[in-house]
């Protein structure tokens, strides 16, 4: 069963994604983003510059015969289904992402505004009542 955490009370939830990502590739995780086309394009770019002395490997996939191409260990995509792996999943996106379920860990970014908060509530409730267990890690400013 896939492991959920809900990162909650996020600030700027491009820039906590930025911070996310280059640990997980530090480590050697395979990391795909689901999220809006707007909100992927940019954190590509902010993947290039949230951090001089840092670099985030990342590829935004475009189309699934991209995804298949792709050997690069971070995938920004607008549909799970176009991952080219399924370790770890960020979703930045208000939905739930079909098909979290075939990845092993899933990471739920939420936002401090009223709407994202609500958003993020929905999809907790979804997880539980599927009995997911679901760690919950509260950002604090």
């Amino acid at each position: 069963m896939t492991e959920i955490n809900f990162h909650h009370g996020v600030a700027d939830p491009l820039d906590y994604a930025c911070r996310l990502l280059l640990k997980a590739q530090q480590r050697g995780a395979r990391v795909a983003v689901v999220a809006e086309a707007e909100a992927l394009e940019r954190l590509d770019v902010q993947l290039w510059t949230f951090d001089a002395a840092s670099f985030v490997p990342h590829l935004r996939v475009r189309e699934p015969a991209q995804a298949a191409l792709a050997d690069t260990p971070i995938s920004l995509v607008e549909r799970t289904g176009d991952a080219p792996h399924h370790e770890v999943l960020v979703n930045l996106g208000p939905q739930i992402a079909p098909g979290f379920e075939s990845f092993e860990r899933l990471f739920e970014i939420v936002g401090r505004a009223d709407e994202a908060r609500a958003a993020g509530r929905e999809r907790l409730r979804h997880y539980k009542s599927r009995g997911y267990e679901i760690v919950l890690h509260e950002v604090r400013p």
